[in-house]
């Protein structure tokens, strides 16, 4: 029983540090999303708004996109190159 729960403590570690990787990229890309959003949503009702800012607005929510991707490839990759071993 004690290895049992051994092995399920280092699965809970294993799972808890690929969580925990790139966290600040992951926050980062949300908050440029949030904020292309909040560039671009005045437009919707302001005909008005700046151009320039809807632009921006719209490179920020791709960007955001293209880090959130970025952060996808590599814990891919990481889970990839660091299987979990029960036997490690």
């Amino acid at each position: 029983m004690s290895d049992e729960a051994e092995m399920l403590a280092n699965r809970i570690a294993y799972i808890d540090q690929l969580r925990a990787l790139y966290r600040k990229e992951r926050l980062a890309g949300l908050f440029l999303i949030l904020t292309g959003f909040m560039l671009v949503m005045p437009s919707w009702n302001n005909p008005a708004w700046p151009h320039a800012a809807i632009l921006a607005g719209y490179g920020l929510i791709a960007g955001g996109w293209v880090t959130f991707i970025y952060v996808i490839w590599r814990r891919t990759a990481w889970r990839r190159a660091n299987p979990f071993d029960p036997k490690a």
